[in-house]
């Protein structure tokens, strides 16, 4: 969404002020409209930013500035305070959604105030959940804080943590989706050393996790693997029996296309590109003898 989208000019006022980190406008914006914090944007969005409330414009995600304002956390404070105010009804939701987007964007732990805005939402009464969301965004810092601030344990979790006691505590009691889960979490982050625990403990190599596990259900552990970049990775999957010719569910690529594709994103540099290279060959070689077979 850009902020020429919002057709609700007090709506746009009250964004922008927010955008710019404009306290005292934004304060007399919502003391004139107090429905501001009540109700939702209308907008023709779809995802998981639908129709969204003004104070779910903090974490600028999804990524409409590319920045926040110095003074965001006081932005936030100001926010929370006007919808406890205002619409108690929806309180809880609208601060829990909001640490939601904090915990799982990128520009508020590139701009140094993810941890500040967690804490402010928590204080606030937002319950920290599983921290699986954060995790699943690269965000190991903001989801290690959740934890440190009451979120669940969970297996994969652990595993993204790399807390061997707490993961073979877990693992014995958890069952085939969280076990898978936490595969595709260690896939997802290249670590080899979690992959070949979880395989002993007999975590299918093949499978999607589950749309409600917090993590990315539209792809396998190995597809997870061949976007982490290590080969170690993937050949411990392959060799375990994960399948090469399995597609995800949406752009519809096996994990070699997967290789190929991460090698033509700019996002890359040369040396993440060789990885990728090598974990190509990899598998083309394996789909070759298994073709022949």
């Amino acid at each position: 969404m850009k902020n020429s989208d919002i057709t609700d000019l007090q709506f746009l006022q009250a964004v922008e002020a927010i955008d710019s980190g404009r306290i005292n406008e934004l304060e007399n914006i919502i003391s004139k409209h107090p429905r501001l914090v009540k109700e939702r944007l209308r907008t023709t969005e779809d995802g998981y930013f639908k129709d969204p409330y003004l104070l779910w414009f903090v974490a600028d995600n999804p990524i409409r500035n590319d920045k926040l304002p110095p003074n965001i956390v006081e932005v936030t404070s100001l926010l929370i305070q006007a919808v406890k105010r205002g619409a108690p009804d929806t309180y809880l939701d609208q601060i829990n959604y909001t640490l939601g987007l904090v915990a799982t964007g990128r520009i508020p732990r590139e701009c140094g105030v993810q941890i500040a805005m967690m804490d402010l939402l928590i204080d606030a009464g937002a319950t920290p959940g599983d921290g699986m969301g954060a995790f699943a965004h690269g965000n190991i810092e903001a989801a290690q804080h959740l934890i440190n601030r009451g979120a669940k344990l969970t297996l994969p979790a652990a595993v993204c943590l790399e807390r061997i006691d707490n993961i073979h505590r877990l693992g014995a009691e958890a069952g085939a989706g969280e076990k898978l889960t936490a595969l595709t979490a260690a896939a997802f982050y290249g670590k080899a050393d979690m992959i070949k625990l979880l395989l002993k403990m007999g975590a299918n190599p093949n499978g999607y996790p589950e749309n409600n596990s917090g993590f990315h259900s539209h792809a396998t552990p190995l597809h997870q693997a061949v976007s982490s970049g290590s080969l170690a990775a993937v050949k411990l999957l392959v060799e375990a029996g994960a399948k090469l010719d399995v597609p995800d569910k949406i752009y519809d690529g096996s994990p070699l296309e997967w290789a190929k594709h991460m090698q033509a994103d700019d996002y890359h540099d040369q040396a993440a590109r060789m990885n990728f290279a090598e974990i190509e060959a990899y598998l083309s070689d394996r789909s070759g003898n298994n073709f022949n077979s």
